[in-house]
């Protein structure tokens, strides 16, 4: 009886393991993907609200997202509502680049990203400024959301 019993339990682990494990297997999502798609779209949205001063960042950020600025900096949900709101938004030409979406299961993505905007110096010049970014989507009751997020200065032209 010990011994049918160990041997259920060592099938009950494996499948369970087996379960985890191929949850944990990512994909890169196809060009066709339609869950894929809707994400890029909201991050369309937030690469221009440096631009139009959208607030698609309510939304779009969840409630606990934390993020790393280009300068080393955290910053929050309302930090970047904050911002925005007070934004004289001055850049033009915003404009979401390359993206890359990565699933891992059915409720995590991360997404690899560039966006660029062009921006007026102190001294008149226009500038092109680049970022090159991670974001990590998370679903959660039925919704994407944004939790974390890591960017980077690309350069400038």
């Amino acid at each position: 009886m010990f011994k049918q019993l160990g041997t259920w339990i060592a099938v009950g682990t494996t499948l369970v393991i087996g379960v985890v494990a191929s949850a944990q297997q990512g994909r890169w999502a196809a060009q066709s993907d339609e869950t894929a798609q809707s994400l890029i779209n909201m991050e369309r949205q937030w690469a221009e609200s440096d631009c139009d001063g959208n607030l698609a960042v309510q939304t779009i950020l969840a409630d606990d997202f934390q993020g790393t600025a280009p300068e080393g900096t955290r910053y929050t949900k309302s930090k970047e509502i904050e911002d925005l709101k007070t934004s004289k938004h001055e850049a033009h030409g915003c404009r979401l680049g390359d993206t890359q979406v990565h699933f891992f299961g059915d409720n995590l993505a991360i997404i690899y990203g560039t966006e660029s905007r062009i921006r007026k110096e102190s001294d008149g010049t226009e500038r092109t400024r680049s970022l090159i970014w991670t974001d990590t989507w998370l679903k959660r009751n039925g919704h994407w959301q944004i939790i974390a997020a890591q960017d980077t200065w690309a350069g400038s032209k």
